[in-house]
């Protein structure tokens, strides 16, 4: 069997070289950097409200509007990550490099959107709405984590890459 030569530079970690060109060339990747630390800011203070309704029974309507607030900054980070996933490996979502953190962003928006929609019908009451927020946090935070991993995994492999092109270019494969 014949196999046509491969185009493309060799994958070598999470991107290959065209790849990283076009996510350091497109302004998608600055506008993830901004949405994501808001993002995780506007968690925490969440989270705070959250906690302090369940454990008073106080401050339900300002809870419900951080979470609001902060399910409206996940749908702008997945439409906007959706668009740099695209420029970069050109597919809107699940490309290979991030299709565990898309699978797992899946579920983190449809909690979030269980959320709005036990909000909006009145499907639970505040203590229920209230779980599901936190159901929904606790997704966010793996998702999260995952993303971070994601990244520390391509700042090592960019650095590795580094060092090999200033050792000679010298490369192993397996």
């Amino acid at each position: 069997m014949h196999r046509r030569p491969d185009t493309k530079s060799p994958r070598r970690g999470l991107y290959t070289a065209e790849e990283r060109k076009r996510r350091d060339e497109t302004v998608w990747t600055l506008v993830q950097g901004i949405l994501a630390p808001v993002q995780f800011l506007v968690f925490l203070v969440s989270l705070a409200l959250i906690w302090r309704y369940l454990a008073s029974s106080e401050g339900l309507a300002l809870a419900t509007a951080s979470i609001v607030v902060k399910t409206l900054l996940l749908y702008a980070i997945m439409i906007t990550g959706s668009i740099w996933e695209k420029v970069v490996f050109g597919r809107y979502l699940f490309a290979e490099a991030f299709f565990m953190e898309d699978l797992v962003s899946m579920l983190v928006l449809a909690l979030h959107t269980a959320y709005l929609v036990a909000v909006f019908t009145n499907a639970l009451d505040a203590q229920g709405q209230m779980i599901l927020a936190l159901a929904a946090y606790a997704s966010y935070v793996v998702n999260a984590a995952q993303f971070i991993l994601k990244l520390r995994a391509a700042r090592r492999d960019e650095a590795a890459g580094a060092a090999d092109g200033a050792a000679g270019g010298v490369e192993f494969s397996r």
